[in-house]
């Protein structure tokens, strides 16, 4: 379930955060530069996306990644929060992460997210909502950098 160490986490989306949308599909390009930094971060990176396995071997080299943890999900994740409005994701990165403070940068996070693991994760988290049509920017990961060293 959760990673081997007690750093934390910062998990990351591909589509729509590090391959951001739009334009013609067979010209979409992961944003440029963010591999070097995210690998300089003091945490431990986890894909936390519907590739699964195939971002290690689609993206991490790519981004000049090492092969980094999965979350894995259910076949059918079926409605889940979605009733709350959370995002199908939060209950389970929050259990993922255990008492683990964490980073978690993807498309479709909503201040619902936010609230919730406020309320009901038992560390710090920061919710970086990424613009799906830019990915990731610099100032993202700036801000990233200054949470995780404010830890």
């Amino acid at each position: 379930m959760s990673g081997r160490d007690g750093r934390p986490i910062v998990f990351l989306d591909v589509d729509g955060t590090l391959l951001p949308f739009g334009g013609d599909p067979a010209a979409r390009r992961l944003v440029a530069g963010v591999g070097v930094r995210l690998a300089a971060m003091p945490c431990e990176l986890v894909w936390a996306t519907t590739w699964g396995e195939d971002a290690n071997t689609g993206i991490s080299p790519r981004l000049g990644l090492p092969r980094l943890p999965v979350v894995t999900w259910e076949a059918d994740p079926g409605p889940g929060d979605h009733g709350l409005g959370l995002h199908w994701k939060t209950r389970g990165l929050a259990t993922w992460a255990g008492t683990r403070p964490f980073v978690w940068l993807d498309d479709e996070l909503t201040t619902l997210d936010s609230d919730w693991l406020r309320n009901y994760h038992p560390a710090p988290t920061l919710l970086e909502h990424i613009d799906p049509h830019e990915g990731v920017t610099p100032q993202t990961l700036t801000a990233v950098e200054s949470w995780l060293h404010d830890l």
